[in-house]
C-alpha cells in the first residue's frame, strides 16, 4: 500500500509522496480482511504486547479523572510525570536529567518525530543502521532529508560495526539512530559495543546521536541493556534518549512515550509539538507514572514469557527447510532467512522469487501473517512477532513449516 501520488491526485502535496503505509500496517490489514471472510488467520505482524496493562496503571488514570485531571495539561508534561521520568532513568540507566532535559509525546514515536522535525532539513542526513523500524526512514524523507542505510549482517549480529558508522558519516549528516533492542532483530549492543561507537562519534562533533530504548526492559538470559548517554557521559550533550511505557507495560494504547536530552534541543522538540498535539492525555499521564514508580513485577514476567517464545519461535523455525533463524537478545521478534525458498514453487503453485512472495503466500496459502525483510531493508528474511499467545504462536510456526515441507 503506498500514499496517493500528488502529481496525479489533485489536492494532495509532494509531501504526501514521500511516505508509504508501513508494511506492518498493510499486512496487518490483509490478515484482519481474510479474518473478516472467515479465514482460520494467525497475526504474527503486529508490536503489540498480548498483556494487559498494570491495574495500578489503570486505577491511577481512573482516580486522576475522578479527581478532575482532565484539563489541558503542559505542553513538556505534567510536573508529576516528568520526575516519575527523571527517577526512571536514573534508576534504570544511571542518567541525570534535569526537569528542562525532559518532554514527552503521544508514544515515544512522536518524540522521535519532533526531534528530527525540528533538526533535519533538506538535503540533510540520517545514518541508519538496518534492519531498522522503518519509521525513521520515514520521517527523514518527510523533512526532504536523505536516510542514509548502515548494513548489520547476521553475521555481527544484526549489529552495527564502528567502522561501518564512521564510513557512512559526511559532513552532511545530522543523526546517527542506534535502537537497542533493535526492531525487527532483537539484536541489542553491549556496553562495550556502545563505547566503540562512541569512539567514532567523538570524531564527528556535528552528529547529534538518537538512542530508540522502547524495549529496554525486554531483554533475556542476563543481558544487561546499556544506552549511549549512560556508557559515554561526554556525549550526553548531543545524545537523545527516547522510551516509554508502551512495550514496558504493554499499554501501547495509551500513547505515552518520553525523551530526555539536551536542554535546547527539548525546547524545541516541544515546540514542534505545540504545532501538531500539544500536550498529551492527563489521565494517561497519570497511569505512566503510577507505571513507573510502581511495582516492576509485571514487566520482569512479561521478560519470562518473551524469552520463552523466543526460545519456541527459534527451535521450530531451525527446524524449518528452508529457514534459519538468529536466536536474539531482546524485544519480541525473530528474524528468520528464508533464503532457501526462494527460486521454489508452492504447494499452491505460487513461484517465490523474494522474500515478500514468501509473505504473501504464507498468508494466502497458510493463513499466516508476517512481514517481509524488505520492509526493514534486508532480504531476504521475515520478521515474526512472539506478542501472541503461545498456542497462536506454535500454530503459526507449524504452519510455516507445512508451507516449507510443501515447497518443491
Amino acid at each position: 500500500m503506498s500514499a496517493p501520488n500528488p502529481t496525479t491526485t489533485p489536492g494532495f502535496s509532494h509531501r504526501l509522496s514521500r511516505v508509504q503505509v508501513a508494511a506492518s500496517v498493510a499486512m496487518t490489514v490483509k490478515a484482519r480482511e481474510l479474518r473478516a471472510q472467515g479465514k482460520p488467520v494467525i497475526t504474527l505482524t503486529t508490536g503489540e504486547p498480548n498483556f494487559v496493562s498494570p491495574p495500578h496503571a489503570i486505577e491511577a488514570a481512573y482516580q486522576a479523572a475522578l479527581a478532575g485531571d482532565t484539563k489541558y495539561p503542559p505542553q513538556d508534561g505534567t510536573r508529576a510525570f516528568k520526575e516519575a521520568i527523571q527517577r526512571k532513568f536514573k534508576r534504570d540507566s544511571g542518567i541525570d536529567y534535569a526537569m528542562d532535559e525532559i518532554c514527552v509525546g503521544n508514544g515515544g514515536k512522536q518524540c522521535l518525530f519532533n526531534a528530527i522535525m525540528c533538526t533535519v532539513d533538506p538535503g540533510d542526513e540520517v545514518v541508519i543502521p538496518v534492519p531498522s523500524w522503518i519509521a525513521y526512514a520515514q520521517m527523514t524523507q518527510l523533512c526532504e532529508g536523505k536516510p542514509v542505510f548502515v548494513n548489520c549482517p547476521q553475521n555481527n549480529g544484526f549489529k552495527p560495526r564502528p567502522e561501518d558508522i564512521d564510513a557512512a558519516i559526511t559532513p552532511k549528516t545530522k543523526w546517527l539512530v542506534l535502537n537497542s533492542p533493535n526492531n525487527p532483530t532483537g539484536a541489542c549492543c553491549t556496553a562495550d559495543e556502545l563505547k566503540a561507537i562512541a569512539e567514532v562519534m567523538r570524531k564527528h562533533p556535528h552528529v547529534w546521536i538518537m538512542a530508540d530504548d522502547m524495549y529496554e526492559h525486554l531483554i533475556f538470559g542476563g543481558f544487561e541493556h546499556a544506552t549511549m548517554a549512560q556508557v559515554a557521559p561526554d556525549l550526553k550533550d548531543r545524545t537523545l534518549t527516547v522510551s516509554g511505557v508502551s512495550k514496558t507495560y504493554a499499554m501501547t494504547g495509551w500513547r505515552i512515550g518520553f525523551a530526555g536530552g539536551p536542554k535546547a534541543l527539548i525546547k524545541a522538540m516541544v515546540n514542534m509539538q505545540g504545532q501538531a498535539t500539544a500536550g498529551i492525555s492527563t489521565v494517561g499521564m497519570a497511569a505512566a507514572v503510577a507505571a513507573l514508580n510502581g511495582p516492576q513485577d509485571g514487566a520482569r514476567e512479561q521478560s519470562v514469557a518473551y524469552k520463552r517464545r523466543r526460545d519456541i519461535a527459534v527451535k521450530m523455525l531451525n527446524e524449518t527447510p528452508g529457514i534459519s533463524c538468529h536466536s536474539p537478545e531482546g524485544a519480541f521478534y525473530v528474524f528468520p532467512n528464508v533464503a532457501g525458498c526462494l527460486g521454489k514453487t508452492t504447494a499452491g503453485g505460487r513461484k517465490l522469487n523474494t522474500d515478500e512472495d514468501v509473505c504473501l503466500a504464507l498468508l494466502e496459502e497458510q493463513y499466516v501473517a508476517t512481514v517481509q525483510g524488505a520492509a526493514y531493508e534486508m532480504s531476504p528474511y521475515l520478521r515474526i512477532s512472539t506478542a501472541t499467545a503461545d498456542d497462536d504462536l506454535v500454530e503459526g510456526l507449524r504452519r510455516i513449516q507445512t508451507f516449507c515441507e510443501g515447497l518443491h
